[in-house]
């Protein structure tokens, strides 16, 4: 029985990629032919002529078809980490992608609140006022991580439509620096670790609030993502 079921799953992708194939030709063969009509239609003044074109491209760009066409250029982090590789998904796999972006966000923000107001308290309750360079220097190894994964996905998000602002994804690339600078600072102790680590003080302080802001801004766009579900625009 496992040969039998081995035979039929083999069978059933080799007709599955050849069937996906055959409308990969078709697609990317309509899309030249739209091409070319665009151009032909370039100086045409009648309306209905350039609606047509532009349903039928965003058909093919924006529809289930775009999962299976060649994959365009991604941008180089991308390219960089993921390779050349076809990252356009179906609609329905789109929108659990932005649903676990969401939770994901929701998830990192409590570590990102939490960590820091739990390194603040323990400096005060059992460490004397002195930050150990151990447990600063992870935090900051997480938020590298962090903003890393962060970039990833909203790329990948922004390959299948999402509307990510540009600056938004730049802001995290910077995010990522200020991560990898952070986690090269000397983290002196005694004598004088309060003057010392003022500065580690304060950007723990920094990332305390930036937590809680990041908690209301995940409640805002998650709120925002059922707006557009319930209006059919996702």
């Amino acid at each position: 029985q496992a040969r039998e079921l081995q035979d039929a799953a083999a069978a059933l992708l080799s007709r599955t990629w050849a069937e996906e194939e055959a409308l990969r030709r078709r697609a990317a063969a309509l899309r030249e032919d739209l091409a070319r009509l665009r151009k032909a239609a370039a100086n045409a003044q009648t309306e209905k002529v350039h609606e047509d074109l532009d349903r039928a491209s965003c058909l093919i760009s924006d529809g289930d078809i775009a999962a299976i066409l060649p994959s365009k250029a991604h941008g180089t982090f991308l390219k960089l980490l993921l390779g050349p590789v076809n990252l356009r998904a179906r609609k329905e796999v789109q929108l659990k992608v932005k649903e676990e972006y969401n939770s994901y966000r929701d998830r990192t923000a409590i570590v990102f609140l939490g960590f820091p107001m739990i390194l603040l308290f323990l400096r005060s309750w059992l460490w004397n006022g002195c930050f150990p360079a151990l447990p600063v220097q992870l935090y900051q190894a997480w938020l590298l991580l962090l903003y890393t994964t962060l970039a990833l996905r909203e790329n990948i998000l922004r390959v299948n439509g999402s509307d990510i602002r540009p600056w938004w994804v730049c802001h995290h690339y910077c995010a990522m620096l200020m991560a990898l600078v952070s986690l090269t600072w000397g983290i002196k102790g005694q004598p004088d670790c309060a003057r010392k680590q003022r500065g580690v003080e304060l950007f723990l302080c920094w990332a305390v609030m930036q937590g809680f802001a990041m908690m209301l801004q995940n409640r805002y766009q998650r709120q925002r993502l059922y707006t557009r579900i319930a209006l059919g625009k996702v």
